[in-house]
């Protein structure tokens, strides 16, 4: 399929409508310098030592998954590391963001806007060898972030058509939006079209976005994100938002290679046959205010294959070309604000991501030599840029979970903003480990080839408490303190799935707590 191809044909000639002498009328020039410092301790953990691993081989048809960076159990080279670590890392590091834009109008409602952004940490690229004097200059860091030609009214209506890489936000942003918080906040652009109509009564916004080109290698071979996004706006201060998303992963997934006959087999069997993904994303959110009260509520079911997930579970040669896509997810806040000094404001805040872990197997699975074991699929986070803050939800990847918040906000003087709240994680379905017995701050498996006797680890993953000051010194200027501690719940120490949408392993915390220290400046012009 190259349907990108139709839209950008279709925006072409949209484009192509308006005036062709349009004239420059105004030009300006902004962007912003953020500069952050992280501390975490207790964050980054080691695997076990190499003469406590086990062989992969004596957990037979576990279907764990390879999603394998950071700090999973198990992982592709043939081990697996018993349920708890040697040592519990500290981390620290100084991270810059840099943005520079340029926004052009035109007459005839048409504009233009490029944005460049460098990002690096401190100490990545330091030109000079103190050692031998030498001037050791690293590639730039320099990406273009947004390059996009937008036309509005278009033939007298209120619509706009936006054609190139843009950001991409809805509603409260919970499931799509620009990644602007960190660590690592590189921001997130789109290569995309998109389609605006807007009224005093609605708003709807449709959009085809390319991911990934596959280019000549593959006839279909993309992966495309696609959306529409609608919202009433009749009620005062109430918006009521319907939307619905589509990433399509088209690129292709085998198992194998073989000559024809051993091809043959597979196909007839259907071992090796994975069909395109699409994740479907259907929801419905309602936000606004009413006198003191204010509330965000979202609600969205997620559904279609998922073949690009099943493809890593793979017990033995093949992986789950069954998967599909079945959870629920929803995020809901509201807040009362005090008409008193300080303007107060109490928080409460609950986010599902419904998780599937199918990593057991009963006895008579375990005795079946045909069986073929499910994948694990949870609620998927899309391109969220909502963060529950602290450590578990870093890098806005937690799902197969619970989360449940309570925070205050006051406003000490009218440049300070001070925010302290708790925050629960609850792990939906947990993990079950192979049966053990402790050796020290160990979990050594005692039958690590009877895959089927197995020992649940514990849902509760931990409690974190979060202060954060915000002062503005200025309305560009602003700088920002936040501290996070984690109390470490029994999920932790055990382990759970709870990573990379409910795809990595999380946990061999040995128990200890945690701290999250971040020192933000952000100025923007």
């Amino acid at each position: 399929m190259r349907t990108s191809i139709v839209t950008i044909l279709i925006a072409v000639a949209a484009l192509g409508a308006a005036p062709a002498l349009a004239e420059l009328q105004n030009v300006t020039v902004g962007g912003e310098v953020r500069i952050k410092t992280d501390i975490i301790t207790n964050w980054i953990v080691d695997n076990a030592p190499v003469e406590l691993r086990i062989p992969a081989g004596f957990m037979p048809k576990r279907p764990i998954g390879d999603f394998i960076l950071a700090n999973p159990i198990f992982n592709g080279l043939g081990v697996v590391s018993p349920y708890a670590w040697s040592k519990v890392n500290d981390a620290n590091w100084t991270e810059q963001r840099t943005r520079l834009h340029v926004a052009a109008d035109f007459t005839d409602g048409v504009g233009a806007f490029v944005e460049l952004e460098a990002y690096n940490f401190w100490g990545d690229n330091f030109r000079s060898d103190y050692v031998t004097g030498a001037d050791n200059r690293a590639g730039t860091n320099v990406t273009l972030y947004q390059a996009y030609i937008e036309a509005k009214e278009m033939y007298g209506l209120p619509l706009s058509l936006r054609v190139g890489r843009q950001e991409l936000a809805f509603g409260s942003q919970w499931l799509v939006g620009p990644k602007d918080f960190g660590p690592n906040y590189t921001g997130r652009s789109f290569d995309a079209l998109k389609l605006t109509y807007a009224t005093d009564l609605f708003k709807v916004d449709a959009f085809a976005s390319k991911l990934f080109e596959g280019g000549t290698v593959e006839q279909d071979g993309d992966v495309d994100f696609y959306g529409l996004y609608a919202s009433f706006l009749g009620i005062e201060d109430i918006s009521i938002d319907a939307y619905w998303f589509l990433l399509r992963d088209a690129r292709r997934l085998s198992d194998t290679n073989l000559v024809w006959f051993g091809e043959w087999v597979e196909n007839v069997l259907k071992l090796d046959d994975y069909d395109v993904s699409n994740l479907h994303t259907v929801g419905m959110r309602g936000a606004g205010k009413i006198g003191g009260f204010d509330f965000d509520a979202d609600v969205a079911y997620q559904f279609g294959d998922a073949d690009s997930v099943g493809y890593h579970f793979k017990p033995f040669q093949y992986g789950d070309n069954r998967a599909e896509f079945d959870a629920w997810g929803c995020n809901l806040n509201v807040g009362y604000t005090f008409d008193i000094a300080m303007q107060p404001r109490l928080h409460l805040g609950y986010s599902f991501y419904q998780g599937a872990d199918n990593r057991d197997l009963t006895f008579w699975e375990w005795l079946n030599p045909f069986h073929r074991p499910e994948a694990s699929v949870s609620f998927n986070r899309l391109f969220s840029n909502k963060m529950a803050s602290g450590f578990l939800d870093l890098m806005n990847d937690y799902s197969n979970g619970h989360i449940f918040v309570t925070d205050v906000m006051a406003h000490p003087t009218e440049s300070v903003t001070v925010i302290a709240g708790l925050t629960y994680y609850l792990a939906d379905e947990a993990f079950a480990e192979p049966y053990y017995v402790k050796l020290g701050r160990y979990h050594i498996p005692i039958m690590p080839s009877w895959s089927f006797w197995t020992k649940e680890s514990s849902r509760d993953l931990g409690l974190q408490s979060d202060i954060i000051i915000v002062y503005a010194y200025s309305k560009d200027l602003t700088t920002s303190f936040h501290w996070c501690h984690l109390f470490t719940g029994d999920g932790l120490k055990d382990g759970n799935y709870n990573a990379w949408n409910g795809l990595m392993f999380d946990g061999g915390r040995e128990g200890k707590d945690g701290d999250f220290f971040s020192l933000e400046t952000c100025l923007k012009f």
